[in-house]
């Protein structure tokens, strides 16, 4: 089984509409498209960008105002997984549930169906400016390509929470990402190649690049789209399949090869997923 990923660096700026960010998003779903890619990955947080919309003062929309666009992103997002036949990771939007903010992550299905991951482990920034509320559950999602997990950025720095989606039969993970500087980039990014060596798994992860001069919190961006995979003789030696250029705007592609997965499980150099000691620790399943 093999699948094609393409993972957008999303370049943030100021706009003026939602058809301005439609128009963007739909310019690199055609990217990826045009590579013919099986899934699409969007960053984390990249919705904030309708905040820079303003209010009738010219002031940024507060964080409260992104749920009133929800049912536009999932318009949008699904016409454009059904148009063009891809699985997109719509990255995460913000949404409210009972009063309760929550940064979740949509899977548009290209039968029109949309799953949701809320992440589930929240940065301090998040509780004190936001007031976002966490995620209680971990969803795999089945597809024709293959069995996937989506974690939001923070939480691929808990290994448990991507032990329970492998031990749950997920063979990709997608990491969809925002952080405004070199040190949150590289803490998200060394942790995406250790879950890949421990877990046997591809990870899939980018970031959002430019800056939203209006937006508090969003004004800096640091990002990067890469393709992991385990650091085994069939893969590149460094674990790197593909990477897009720091902070540039771009898609980046990259073929996955599921069976090498397997191999790698049962005759690599080592088996790391195989090997795990549950007798001495908990198996996260």
């Amino acid at each position: 089984m093999k699948m094609r990923v393409s993972a957008v660096q999303y370049h943030l700026h100021t706009i003026h509409n939602f058809e301005e960010f439609a128009a963007q998003v739909e310019h690199y779903v055609k990217v990826a498209q045009e590579f013919e890619a099986d899934f699409v990955l969007f960053p984390e947080l990249f919705t904030t960008q309708l905040m820079s919309i303003g209010d009738e003062h010219g002031k940024a929309l507060p964080i409260e105002a992104l749920p009133s666009f929800t049912e536009a992103y999932r318009t949008l997002f699904q016409g454009l997984a059904k148009q063009t036949g891809m699985h997109i990771i719509g990255g995460t939007h913000i949404t409210s549930e009972e009063g309760k903010l929550y940064n979740t992550a949509f899977l548009f299905y290209p039968d029109g169906r949309i799953g949701e991951q809320k992440k589930l482990h929240i940065t301090p920034t998040e509780v004190k400016e936001w007031n976002m509320g966490a995620g209680d559950s971990l969803q795999v999602f089945d597809t024709e390509k293959g069995r996937i997990a989506i974690l939001v950025c923070y939480d691929v720095e808990f290994p448990e929470i991507v032990r329970m989606a492998r031990a749950r039969g997920a063979d990709v993970l997608f990491a969809p990402s925002c952080t405004d500087d070199r040190h949150g980039f590289h803490r998200v990014r060394y942790t995406c190649h250790a879950r890949t060596i421990e877990n046997q798994i591809y990870v899939v992860t980018t970031g959002t690049v430019g800056a939203l001069p209006t937006v508090d919190f969003m004004r800096a961006n640091f990002g990067q789209a890469a393709v992991l995979t385990p650091n085994d003789v069939p893969f590149p030696p460094k674990g790197i399949m593909v990477e897009g250029e720091i902070n540039g705007d771009m898609v980046v592609t990259a073929d996955l090869d599921l069976d090498l997965l397997t191999l790698v499980r049962e005759k690599g150099s080592v088996t790391t997923w195989r090997d795990r000691r549950t007798d001495l620790y908990t198996d996260w399943s």
